[in-house]
């Protein structure tokens, strides 16, 4: 089959840290049919810190635009909506590099790519079909945070709450809250939103439908 520009339904999932992004991914690839569906994630695109010493890379502004490798994301991304497989890098978040392995991606209907700037980025925005920020206020944010990083991140409690007041909280008000004006679809992260979800499947299979048919008519 020739590849098209664009052929996948690819949908952009931002919102700030710890808002509900990779639950709704989750929630509508199982709606979706895994089988249908892949998910891309923000995070594994963090640029690599490896020639930086150590006690600096603690230091650096992980929710900076800057710190992530958009070009790389943005380019995989489009090879992957073209239905070309991809090998997307994994990052190591204890020691901030990216391992020298890489995690083969094949393609799918749906891209689901969820990050806190997936919305911020203009290129990322250009490539989206439907665009979705997911809200939740900054106390429910910080506790499910908190969660994660300590349990998955290898990061202390005390690290997690200073790293929030330094970076994530100030960034989040600099580029993260306003990215939601490019957002087609707002969904309240705080709960489980079922309805929400629902209309959100109903808008990706109309999209998918929509680009079928173009397609048979090509």
């Amino acid at each position: 089959m020739k590849h098209r520009a664009h052929r996948a339904v690819v949908v952009g999932i931002g919102g700030g840290s710890g808002s509900g992004k990779g639950h709704l991914a989750r929630q509508l690839r199982q709606a979706l049919g895994g089988e249908r569906c892949v998910v891309l994630e923000q995070d594994w695109y963090y640029a690599d810190l490896s020639a930086v010493p150590f006690a600096e890379r603690a230091r650096r502004n992980f929710d900076h635009p800057s710190a992530i490798d958009f070009d790389l994301l943005v380019g995989q991304l489009t090879e992957l909506a073209q239905g070309k497989t991809i090998h997307r890098p994994v990052y190591d978040f204890a020691h901030h590099t990216r391992s020298p392995h890489t995690v083969p991606v094949t393609p799918a209907e749906i891209i689901l790519v969820e990050g806190i700037l997936v919305l911020h980025d203009p290129r990322l925005q250009a490539l989206c079909d439907l665009r979705v920020f997911v809200d939740a206020p900054e106390e429910v944010r910080l506790q499910r945070r908190l969660a994660r990083d300590t349990a998955v991140r290898g990061r202390t409690p005390e690290s997690v709450v200073q790293q929030f007041a330094e970076t994530v909280r100030p960034m989040h008000q600099l580029f993260v809250e306003p990215s939601r004006q490019f957002a087609d679809v707002v969904i309240n992260g705080s709960g489980e939103g079922g309805q929400e979800v629902r209309e959100l499947v109903r808008r990706i299979q109309h999209e998918l439908q929509r680009k079928r048919a173009i397609e048979r008519k090509e």
